[in-house]
């Protein structure tokens, strides 16, 4: 199988690049920049392309060029702290429903996309959200993924094309932004720094990034069609994640929880992975405190890493 894959050197698409590759496939992956690295391995049996996919020219000739039996797309908008709700979703938008809908005129086979938990209705008297829970973002990020996978899923049924998306849950991982929770917190603990968290009593479902890439490259390798699930089904309290990686470096002491709590949290955001599970044949591969452990980890290396090409001492 001929896979196209999009957003193939950001934090979720090179691991399911990798793990495509891993499969059989052939991968032709598309950036703005041909990567040497990638945090997934060495680049190796991906036929890269260049190209800015919010051009139209750009994506156009992409379809035509590769002609893709399927394609995984990964690619949007995800600058932290402004991807919630700026207007960059409307332009990946547009740019994705363009992209899939020539994908789909020129006969492609298979369709998967990366969607988000954000689509769901958050309310606080529930927690566990399926499939078929109640679709109400309240940001326009969840807005426009929503409007998307709507979109697809009327276009794709008829013209018959094999069509799923994959709801991704609270990730993290080596090479996630610093900024974001897991690494704010993995960097501060390997530097020796103290970190000041809130109270940390909403409880989320926490998956390694390596486990997403992956199902989402077992998703479009099966022929499971529709919405699924990608998460632990785990819910665990966002305190408790702090204090693992707390104890697993050694230094409990750094870790404050007086934070103000932001008024849009939620208490209770966790995936029903049944389908995950059942039709898709997909549990994740690591355990939170395995994961957390080699979050730390390269932290640290990338930190030791850092003050060797600086010459410090280490």
């Amino acid at each position: 199988m001929k896979v196209l894959v999009t957003g193939a050197t950001g934090f979720i698409g090179r691991h399911a690049a990798h793990a495509l590759v891993a499969g059989g496939a052939d991968v032709h992956a598309v950036s703005r920049r041909r990567p040497l690295t990638s945090g997934a391995g060495p680049v190796s049996g991906i036929t890269w392309h260049e190209g800015d996919l919010l051009r139209e020219s750009v994506r156009s000739d992409l379809i035509a060029r590769i002609n893709p039996d399927a394609i995984l797309h990964c690619a949007w908008y995800a600058e932290h702290g402004l991807f919630w709700h700026s207007p960059e979703n409307v332009r990946w938008l547009s740019a994705s429903l363009d992209l899939c809908q020539q994908f789909v005129e020129r006969g492609g086979q298979r369709l998967v996309v990366s969607g988000t938990c954000a689509e769901y209705e958050w309310r606080s008297d529930t927690g566990v959200y399926r499939e078929d829970s109640s679709a109400r973002p309240a940001t326009l990020y969840g807005v426009a993924k929503l409007a998307l996978y709507e979109t697809l899923t009327a276009l794709a049924t008829g013209r018959r094309v094999s069509f799923a998306w994959g709801r991704l849950f609270w990730l993290y991982g080596p090479d996630e932004h610093p900024d974001r929770l897991v690494a704010a917190a993995a960097r501060a603990l390997a530097a020796g720094t103290r970190f000041q968290a809130t109270e940390g009593q909403q409880v989320r479902d926490f998956l390694h990034v390596a486990d997403a890439g992956a199902a989402l490259a077992t998703l479009l390798m099966s022929d499971v069609r529709g919405a699924v699930n990608i998460g632990s089904g785990e819910g665990v309290r966002v305190r408790d994640v702090v204090l693992t990686l707390a104890a697993a470096a050694g230094r409990p002491d750094l870790c404050t929880f007086d934070k103000p709590v932001p008024r849009s949290e939620v208490p209770r955001v966790i995936a029903d992975i049944t389908r995950l599970h059942d039709d898709v044949g997909f549990p994740p591969a690591r355990s939170l405190q395995d994961g957390l452990n080699e979050t730390l980890a390269w932290w640290r290396g990338q930190l030791q890493a850092g003050a060797r090409g600086r010459g410090d001492r280490v």
